[in-house]
């Protein structure tokens, strides 16, 4: 029985993941007010998913798979349909889009011509981006649901991101191409 408890998370996160099909069918339809409702109980499920595989060490290599998946799906649905209402920038979708491809390409690169990648730990300025992005959807979809009206903050929020979305894949790069010369090194010695 504690084998089926240990993918409790696991199925937490599939499930948040599922419930991306109705977000994004919410959003394109402009029901604002139940797709916010939605996004919330998404992240409701991130917090609930994280806490319960801390607390009861039901912690594994999937669930470290699947969390941060989840948290792209998520933010990859709402900004492309974000994009293509015209609620949001198209140069601020291609410089998301653009720094994930290019973890995703380092990362498998790494992993298939220098040697394996050990669990990775998400950098402070990674976790403060992810943090602006679903910020600024939920900020979006508040303003759009007209539960309160916070367009004050979507200009700088937007500028923020971009930001950080530059600064976070520079980073992730400085620190691939760090790792890799330090593997150069360790195999000529």
């Amino acid at each position: 029985m504690s084998t089926y408890l240990r993918q409790i998370p696991n199925a937490i996160t599939i499930a948040r993941m599922l419930s991306m099909i109705p977000l994004v069918w919410l959003m394109w339809h402009k029901e604002y007010k139940v797709a916010l409702v939605v996004a919330l109980l998404a992240g409701a499920s991130d917090g609930l998913d994280g806490f319960l595989a801390k607390k009861y060490n039901w912690q594994g290599r999937l669930g470290s798979i699947l969390d941060p998946l989840a948290d792209k799906l998520m933010m990859l649905c709402c900004y492309t349909v974000f994009v293509l209402q015209g609620v949001l920038p198209s140069w601020l979708y291609f410089i998301i889009v653009i720094r994930d491809v290019v973890i995703v390409l380092g990362t498998t690169y790494y992993n298939f011509r220098i040697g394996r990648l050990k669990e990775a730990t998400p950098s402070l300025v990674s976790k403060c981006n992810t943090a602006l992005q679903i910020l600024l959807i939920l900020v979006l979809l508040i303003t759009l649901s007209s539960w309160y009206d916070l367009s004050i903050m979507h200009w700088p929020l937007m500028i923020a991101v971009a930001c950080f979305s530059l600064m976070s894949g520079m980073h992730y790069v400085w620190l691939g191409l760090n790792m890799a010369r330090k593997a150069k090194i360790h195999k000529e010695d």
